[in-house]
């Protein structure tokens, strides 16, 4: 199994010509990588929070792929498997702002009756949305000695992705849907942080699963991709446990079927073996040609095991996340 070099130190993604610096290859524990990029076409910025709590699932997106800023909030109520989308797609981005590196500054956007604004404080992320139907100001708590997953996607010096995956964010706050209001409480509700930078194929199919829960009197979450990194030298997979980031430098196996996408998923390798069971599928289409995409994310629970750094195999069952296939021309 490879290993990746793990970065300790504040280092810029690309050089002074806009390409990819050598030096930004690898992974952290913490977000260090300078992420101005230049150019425009190819390059893609997004904050994507996905929340938990135990009534809710929300998916929260602000993003720019340079000649749209694609934004859009998500809610599921878990009980009756019942949907509520609001999305706004703005030419060339205009009027939306992207933070300038991960945990710095904020984003937000505003459009067609969507607000969202993400801010960094000294407690966490403030996280607040405001749709028709959803009223949303909850704060991503930022525990001491916490550490999430930073990565450098190499595909080539032109093209790479900067990704930052930051699981079992303990949320407070408050949720009001439809008019019915919801407490948030850290002790039973959690955020996962995508946060990306970088300069993308055409086209890519990417596969990504995270997961987070109590388990035998620990915290554990577990954060795995597939597909877009194959072959890189660079993965996304990470166990964590109690807030400790263990590295895991393979490139896993997915199986599921496309055909019933409710059936378990099983990623496998050689520190993972994990299965999902889906209790709800999310599906999401968008078809103009030249751009396309595809989206099956499936909610559900989580068994099986992976392992640490020393070995230890850390058990998964009943964490609560996600495993989706998404399909992008653009």
């Amino acid at each position: 199994m490879d290993t990746e070099r793990e970065i300790t130190e504040a280092v810029d993604l690309c050089g002074p010509d806009g390409r990819l610096s050598p030096d930004a290859v690898g992974w952290s524990r913490h977000p260090l990588h300078r992420t101005a990029l230049r150019g425009w076409g190819r390059t893609k910025r997004w904050e994507y929070w996905g929340l938990v709590t135990p009534e809710h699932i929300l998916g929260i997106t602000v993003s720019s792929l340079d000649y749209a800023g694609v934004h859009s909030v998500y809610l599921l109520e878990r009980a009756t498997g019942s949907e509520t989308t609001a999305d706004a797609v703005v030419p060339l981005a205009r009027g939306g702002r992207l933070a300038p590196r991960c945990g710095v500054g904020g984003s937000r956007m505003s459009a067609g009756g969507l607000r969202i604004a993400l801010d960094e404080t000294p407690e966490g992320t403030r996280i607040r949305v405001r749709t028709p139907v959803v009223d949303l100001d909850v704060v991503a708590l930022l525990p001491d000695g916490h550490e999430s997953l930073s990565v450098v996607v190499p595909w080539s010096r032109r093209l790479f992705q900067y990704t930052v995956k930051d699981l079992g964010r303990p949320l407070r706050g408050r949720l009001r849907v439809a008019g019915a209001a919801y407490a948030v409480e850290p002790a039973t509700s959690f955020g996962v942080l995508d946060h990306g930078r970088g300069r993308w194929p055409y086209s890519i199919t990417w596969n990504w699963g995270a997961g987070y829960g109590a388990v035998q009197g620990r915290s554990v979450g577990l954060q795995v991709g597939g597909r877009w990194t194959d072959g890189t030298g660079s993965t996304e997979n990470a166990l964590f446990v109690d807030g400790v980031a263990h590295k895991i430098s393979e490139d896993l196996a997915w199986d599921y079927d496309a055909s019933d996408w409710m059936r378990p998923w099983r990623i496998r390798g050689e520190r993972v073996d994990a299965v999902l069971t889906p209790f709800h599928e999310r599906a999401s289409r968008t078809d103009l040609g030249v751009v396309a995409s595809e989206v099956h994310q499936c909610f559900g629970t989580w068994t099986g095991w992976a392992s640490t750094t020393d070995g230890e195999r850390v058990a998964l069952d009943g964490i609560v996340g996600w495993a989706e296939e998404a399909r992008n021309r653009w």
